[in-house]
C-alpha cells in the first residue's frame, strides 16, 4: 500500500482543498456529532451546500458520469472524503448518496436508476434504511417483516426499529421476507419503498444523546408495486451486503475522529488539570492520536484494495470495528480531560467546549451498535478473514 499521492491525485487533493477554502461557508460546518455523523437533512441549508457541490459533480463524486457523478477514481473519492472530513464539511443525505444510490447503481435496473438517482443528487429525496427489527439486530437475517406477493404488488406487514431519518425520509431501503420456507438468508427481498404509501406509521425515538433521529416504523398491509423490488426476489440479502459494506467503510471516519482528539488536545492546553492526573492524561491523549492514525491507515487499506479491483469485506469490518471502539475511547478520554466540567451540557456557561464533551460521550455509546455490532464485525473477520468455523 502506497500512502503517497500520484501526481494526478496530488493535484486533485489541492483542488479540493482550494474549493473548500473558498466555497465552504465558515458557519456551515458539520455538527460536532461526527462520531456517528449521518446527515438526514435537518439543516435547511443542506440543499444549498448540495447545489454548491453539484457545480463540480461532487455531490456523489464516485458515481459514474452517466448517473450524475464525476466518475472519480477510487483513490480520488477517498481523497475527496478525507479533505471533506478535515474541513468539517457537512455530508447531508449520506444514507441516500452513500448507501442507497451506490446500491441501486450496482443492482438496480435502468428504470430504477432513472427514477431515483436524480432525486438523490438534488437532495429532493432523502432515504432511510429499513433493516433492523426489534428481534433482528445483530442477527439481521432472522428478520420477520413479511412481503406477500399479490398480483403485480407485494403486501408488507411488520415492524422496523432504529430507523435513522425515517421521520424525514421519502424512500426506504427495505428488507422483507418473501419466502418463509427458505433458509433465513435466502428468503429475503430488497425493496425501494415509497414512505408516503398508505399503511406506514412512524413513531420517533429519542436516543440517550437526545438526538431525535431514530424511529420505529410499522407496516400494516402496505402495498408495494413490483417495480420497487430491487433485483430478484429472495436474493435481497446479497444486495443488502453491498449496502452494509458501503456503510461499514464510511460510518466511522478516522479523520473525523482525529478532529475530536485535536480539539481535546487544544482544550487541554488551555485548561490543564491540576489534580495530579495530568501526566497520565497526556499519555492517554498521545495514545488516542496515534490510534486515529491507525484508523486512517485502515481506511487507506480499504481504498487501496478497491483501487485494485478487490472487494474489501473483512477489511471493511476491521476498519469499522477499530473506529467505532476508538470513538468510545476518545469520548472517555475527553471526559477525563474536562473533568467535572465535561459533564455539563450545551447551554451551561461552564460547559467544556460548549458541552461537546458530554455530547460526544453519550453519542459514542451507539458507535459499536450502528452498522453492525462489534460482535458481528468480529464474526465477519473470523469467518471471512481467518477462515475460522462458525462458533
Amino acid at each position: 500500500m502506497d500512502f503517497r499521492d500520484s501526481t494526478e491525485d496530488a493535484a486533485f487533493r489541492q483542488e479540493v482543498k482550494d474549493f473548500l477554502r473558498t466555497d465552504l461557508p465558515a458557519d456551515l460546518k458539520a455538527d460536532d456529532d461526527v462520531i456517528l455523523g449521518v446527515g438526514v437533512g435537518e439543516n435547511p441549508r443542506d440543499k444549498d451546500w448540495l447545489k454548491t457541490l453539484s457545480k463540480r459533480g461532487w455531490v456523489a463524486p464516485n458515481w459514474p458520469v452517466a448517473y450524475g457523478g464525476a466518475g472519480l477514481s477510487v483513490m480520488q473519492q477517498f481523497i475527496f472524503n478525507e479533505e471533506m472530513a478535515r474541513a468539517a464539511a457537512p455530508r447531508p443525505n449520506f444514507l441516500a448518496i452513500g448507501l442507497a444510490g451506490p446500491t441501486i447503481i450496482v443492482h438496480g435496473d435502468e428504470a430504477q436508476k432513472k427514477q431515483h438517482l436524480s432525486g438523490i443528487l438534488s437532495g429532493e429525496d432523502y432515504w432511510c434504511q429499513g433493516f433492523s427489527e426489534p428481534g433482528s439486530g445483530s442477527d439481521l437475517a432472522s428478520l420477520q417483516t413479511k412481503a406477500t406477493q399479490d398480483g403485480d404488488d407485494f403486501i408488507i406487514n411488520g415492524q422496523k426499529i432504529w430507523t435513522s431519518g425515517a421521520h424525514r425520509a421519502d424512500r426506504m431501503m427495505l428488507l422483507a421476507r418473501t419466502d418463509p420456507d427458505q433458509p433465513k438468508h435466502k428468503g429475503i427481498s430488497y425493496f425501494l419503498l415509497d414512505m408516503k404509501t398508505p399503511g406506514i406509521s412512524i413513531r420517533p425515538l429519542t436516543n440517550m444523546a437526545d438526538t431525535p433521529s431514530f424511529n420505529e416504523v410499522f407496516f400494516d398491509n402496505v402495498r408495494v408495486p413490483k417495480g420497487d423490488l430491487l433485483g430478484e426476489a429472495n436474493r435481497g440479502w446479497y444486495y443488502a451486503t453491498t449496502t452494509l459494506d458501503f456503510e461499514r467503510s464510511g460510518i466511522i471516519s478516522g479523520v473525523a475522529l482525529q478532529r475530536l482528539v485535536t480539539d481535546t488536545i487544544g482544550y487541554a492546553k488551555q485548561s490543564p488539570r491540576t489534580d495530579g492526573a495530568w501526566s497520565a492524561i497526556r499519555h492517554e491523549l498521545a495514545e488516542r492520536y496515534i490510534e486515529t492514525e491507525i484508523s486512517i491507515a485502515l481506511s487507506y487499506r480499504v481504498a487501496s484494495m478497491q483501487a485494485k479491483g478487490m472487494v474489501p469485506n473483512q477489511e471493511a469490518s476491521i476498519t469499522k470495528l477499530f473506529g467505532s471502539e476508538l470513538a468510545q475511547r476518545i469520548a472517555k478520554t475527553g471526559i477525563k480531560v474536562a473533568g467535572l466540567f465535561g459533564q455539563l451540557r450545551e447551554g451551561s456557561q461552564h460547559a467544556a467546549l460548549g458541552g461537546r464533551f458530554e455530547g460526544w460521550y453519550r453519542i459514542a455509546v451507539g458507535s459499536t451498535l450502528a452498522g453492525g455490532t462489534s460482535e458481528i464485525q468480529r464474526g465477519v473477520i473470523a469467518q471471512r478473514g481467518l477462515a475460522l468455523p462458525r462458533g
